[in-house]
C-alpha cells in the first residue's frame, strides 16, 4: 500500500518512531496525519509540521483509543493505517514490580488489540485497510536484560500474527515492525548494550524501511535484515540458540 493520499494515525508520535514516521509519511504525501502520545507539548509540534492533528492518549486505556479513531476520522475520513507504536521499557527480569509488567501488557499487547477493535471492522467493510504495529526484535528473539519487555513484545507478534490471519484476505493488511537498536529517547545512552550488536539506525531510516516494506505489503519489518537470519537460527536449533543467549548475556552483563 501506498502512503500518499491516505490518512493515518500513529500513536508514540510525539518523538523517536513516531515522529519519524509522521514526518516521512507527510514527505511520501499522505492525506492527513493524526499523532497520539501523553506528552502534549511535543506532539503539538509534530502535529504542526506535518499539518496534522494532535491528541493526547493514553494507549492503555481502550477510551482513549476511542476517542482517538473517532477524532482522526471526524479530521480526514476513514483511517486508511493505523500505526500502534507506543512503547516502554525498564531493565530487569522476574524482580521487575508487578505494576510495571501490567503496564507493559497493556501498552505493548492491548493498546493493539484496542486500536484494532476501533478500526478494524470499517477496515474490512471497505475492503481496505492496513495495521502497523510496532514490536521489537526482542518479540522475535529476546532481550537479555528486560523481561517485560521480550515477553510483551513477543505477544505483540503474536497478535499481529492473529490479525493477518483472520483479517489478510479481507483487505486489510498487517505489517510488525521488529527492529533492534533505534536512535530516539528510549536508547539514548545506551549505545553500548546489546540490542546495538548490528550498528544502531537512525529513526528516519527506518521510516524509510517501513514505508519500502509497506509497498510490499510484507508481514515482518526488518529494518536489521540480520535479524531474519538469527530467527532461522533459533528455529534451526533452539538450545545451541539459547547457549549463545547466554554468551550474548555474559559479554554485556557479566555473569549473573
Amino acid at each position: 500500500m501506498k502512503v500518499s493520499g491516505k490518512n493515518i494515525v500513529i500513536t508514540g508520535g510525539a518523538s523517536g518512531i513516531g515522529k519519524a514516521l509522521a514526518e516521512r509519511f507527510h514527505a511520501e504525501g499522505a492525506a492527513h496525519i493524526t499523532v497520539a502520545d501523553l506528552a502534549e507539548e511535543p506532539l503539538k509540534e509534530v502535529a504542526k509540521s506535518v499539518n496534522g492533528l494532535a491528541v493526547v492518549t493514553n494507549v492503555a486505556k481502550e477510551e482513549d483509543i476511542q476517542n482517538l479513531a473517532a477524532k482522526a476520522e471526524e479530521a480526514g475520513g476513514p483511517i486508511d493505517i493505523f500505526v500502534s507504536n507506543a512503547g516502554i521499557i525498564r531493565k530487569g527480569w522476574e524482580d521487575i514490580p508487578n505494576d510495571f509488567w501490567q503496564l507493559s501488557w497493556d501498552v505493548h499487547v492491548m493498546s493493539h488489540v484496542y486500536a484494532a477493535r476501533a478500526v478494524v471492522d470499517k477496515m474490512v467493510e471497505r475492503g481496505s485497510g492496513y495495521l502497523v504495529n510496532t514490536a521489537s526484535a526482542a518479540g522475535l528473539l529476546s532481550q537479555v536484560d528486560a523481561s517485560a519487555y521480550a515477553v510483551t513484545k513477543h505477544a505483540a507478534v503474536g497478535y499481529a500474527e492473529t490479525l493477518a490471519v483472520r483479517y489478510g484476505d479481507k483487505g486489510v493488511r498487517v505489517s510488525v515492525l521488529c527492529p533492534q537498536m533505534v536512535h530516539t529517547g528510549m536508547t539514548k545512552g545506551k549505545t553500548d548494550s546489546v540490542a546495538s550488536v548490528d550498528g544502531i539506525i537512525t529513526a528516519e531510516e527506518l521510516a524509510g524501511c517501513v514505508v519500502e516494506t509497506m509497498d510490499k505489503e510484507e508481514f515482518l519489518i526488518l529494518p536489521h535484515p540480520q535479524v531474519r537470519e538469527y530467527m532461522q537460527r533459533k528455529t534451526a536449533d533452539y538450545d545451541r540458540w539459547i547457549s549463545g543467549m547466554q554468551r550474548l548475556r555474559d559479554k554485556y552483563l557479566g555473569d549473573e
